[in-house]
């Protein structure tokens, strides 16, 4: 990739399937690099599962050398112990790439939806389709928490691009009144 291209990785975490996807993005274009799951056995003990998470992320990280993460936040269920692991699978994902030295991101699955379709209650039948569109892509998945972690990554590029975002972003008000001295109101 160009030096001027940033890749940004999206992880649908899960102790189950992890999705993950990659995308690199120029100026304000952005094109699938990859999408894929790591499929875990759910017999393997948890931590294990755990272990091959943090295992397969920094094999992503060495092999596309990503400048971020973004991260789709649990759903809240009524089960707490499946939240509790979702939970723990999400933090290995995020410690992994912090570790890496990328920023992370997380975004609500609400978010990523209204993010890539325009609905926040889209299916996920509805987002794979809608990123087809977006990235010009027409493989279709064996399973669709790769297309949701790749929804997650260009999420965050459309977060990370958009001017109504970055105006208040890094140094907040600060900023805004450096750059624009005339709409700071003085008594």
């Amino acid at each position: 990739m160009a030096n001027n291209t940033k890749i940004i990785l999206g992880v649908d975490p899960g102790t189950i399937i992890m999705g993950y996807g990659l995308i690199a993005v120029k100026g304000q274009h952005a094109e699938i690099i990859k999408m894929d799951v790591l499929k875990l056995n759910p017999k393997i003990d948890h931590y294990e599962r755990l272990r091959k998470i943090h295992d397969r992320m920094n094999e992503i990280i060495r092999e596309h050398k990503p400048v971020c993460c973004a991260i789709e936040a649990p759903f809240f269920g009524k089960n707490v112990q499946s939240m509790l692991k979702l939970g723990r699978a999400q933090g290995v994902a995020i410690a992994t790439a912090m570790q890496a030295g990328l920023t992370v991101a997380e975004y609500s699955p609400k978010k990523v939806k209204q993010s890539i379709t325009g609905n926040g209650n889209a299916n996920k039948e509805q987002v794979w389709q809608m990123l087809q569109r977006i990235l010009q892509f027409t493989e279709v998945p064996e399973y669709l928490d790769a297309t949701d972690a790749l929804a997650v990554a260009v999420c965050h590029h459309f977060q990370d691009s958009s001017p109504l975002v970055t105006t208040g972003k890094s140094k907040g008000w600060e900023k805004f009144l450096q750059q624009n001295p005339e709409r700071l109101s003085r008594p």
